[in-house]
């Protein structure tokens, strides 16, 4: 075994970078005496709001449906089984890249009658490259750092023992969101046509990346 002096570091990096994506959550509802009625209202509903985020063509990166339900609704304080209403509810998850369209669609999404709009969330892809440059960015400050221990002891490093990826984050927590719901299909105001599109800032991003490494180095001048 080796008896080498060893230095032990760790090497951290803050980046702050602007989001690469944009994601909303659209619930569609209906609500009707009928069983059949609802959901027929309901599929009528989710597919206008299809259509409607289709029509952006590739500035929508991605739309995937996360649930449906149909619930009846029971009257209050009535015996069991005495329904006064069938509610269907649609869960769209969409994810922008344009930003440019970004805030005429939340609009006009929140336009549409019996839908509710929440977002944007803001977030970096998973395979995004500013993961990369982070880490790199870490070893290099854990070699930087082990350099000028060694060189504060007068010696000078050898070789690397270990290097161990502490773990890599993403994600500003506390990035705002905007809610837009329409009962009736109406503007906010009332009047009728296509909404003002509103003005939505990306939240900056905060990634982290953190290593630990082992050096092996040269004897030290302790004197």
């Amino acid at each position: 075994m080796s008896d080498a002096p060893l230095i032990s570091v760790r090497g951290e990096a803050v980046l702050e970078v602007d989001p690469e994506i944009a994601r909303l959550s659209v619930y569609v509802q209906s609500q009707e005496n009928d069983r059949r009625t609802a959901l027929d209202r309901l599929v009528e509903r989710n597919q206008r709001c299809l259509d409607l985020v289709r029509s952006y063509g590739e500035a929508v990166e991605k739309v995937e449906t996360g649930g449906l339900s149909i619930t009846p609704l029971l009257r209050y304080r009535r015996r069991e089984g005495d329904i006064r209403a069938y509610q269907g509810t649609a869960w769209i998850k969409i994810t922008v890249a344009d930003f440019a369209v970004l805030g005429e669609l939340v609009t006009r999404l929140g336009d549409l009658e019996r839908t509710a709009v929440n977002g944007p969330d803001w977030a970096l892809r998973r395979d995004s490259e500013v993961h990369g440059r982070a880490a790199r960015q870490a070893v290099h400050e854990a070699v930087a750092r082990a350099r000028s221990y060694a060189e504060a002891l007068g010696a000078r490093l050898t070789g690397l023992v270990e290097l161990a990826d502490e773990g890599l984050t993403s994600g500003d927590s506390a990035a705002p969101q905007v809610a837009l719901a329409s009962a009736y299909g109406l503007a906010p105001g009332g009047a009728p046509g296509e909404p003002e599109s509103i003005d939505l800032e990306p939240a900056t991003q905060t990634v982290r990346a953190a290593v630990e490494a082992r050096f092996t180095a040269t004897a030290p001048a302790l004197d």
